[in-house]
């Protein structure tokens, strides 16, 4: 099951649900629900999945949409959000291949120190060795950042700004876990997205800590 976020032809919010049926897909708008996140904190009161709280209420819906159409118009929304923008986190982990730590490690090393281990490096081997301990151990906690709230999320095909003061926009294709905190204070995983981080690179390079002040995901 795949879900979006959309405004209807008379500007009102819905979730749609796309299904396997027959030989394809069928895509419908959920009966009840207005947003992804009153869906998860219903299967949580719950204690189900989110696709049961679908099923349970799509019974007899029949107001199927044309998700092509939906995208062409412009009406597909971000796969999530909050009703309040500070209240969503934009975050990520980095170093999570060789490449990427290839770069990074590049960027913050001399030619004197080229046989030398920098600190993104050590954290990328740390990973490597115990990222992933057996139970009951500790493992090595990732690099993590943040890039920013829900004011700079913005969904399929809308435009991305960039600050006056920006020296470049570069766009970076992710997988995006998407999660929400409970009332009982756990995280809960909804599910994953594509996302674009589009994202300031020049301002980047000055220090690899130094992360790009434009961050929008969509």
């Amino acid at each position: 099951m795949r879900l979006m976020q959309i405004k209807t032809e008379a500007g009102e919010r819905a979730v749609v649900a796309t299904v396997p049926s027959g030989a394809g897909e069928r895509s419908y708008i959920v009966p009840g629900y207005k947003t992804v996140y009153a869906l998860a904190k219903a299967a949580i009161a719950a204690k189900t999945g989110i696709e049961s709280i679908v099923e349970k209420a799509s019974v007899g819906a029949t107001e199927e949409v044309d998700r092509a159409a939906l995208l062409a118009s412009g009406r597909v929304l971000a796969p999530i959000d909050h009703e309040d923008p500070a209240h969503l986190l934009i975050t990520g982990t980095g170093l999570t291949h060789l490449g990427s730590a290839s770069a990074r490690d590049a960027m913050h090393k001399t030619p004197d120190e080229a046989e030398v281990l920098t600190d993104s490096m050590k954290m990328f081997r740390m990973g490597l060795e115990n990222g992933k301990p057996a139970a009951g151990q500790q493992g090595v906690q990732p690099e993590w950042f943040y890039k920013g709230d829900g004011a700079l999320l913005v969904g399929p095909g809308q435009p991305l700004t960039a600050p006056s003061f920006a020296q470049d926009g570069g766009e970076e294709p992710e997988v995006a876990g998407i999660y929400i905190v409970g009332d009982d204070g756990q995280p809960y995983r909804i599910g994953f997205a594509l996302a674009n981080e589009f994202s300031d690179h020049i301002m980047e390079r000055v220090n690899y800590l130094y992360l790009a002040s434009i961050a929008v995901t969509r």
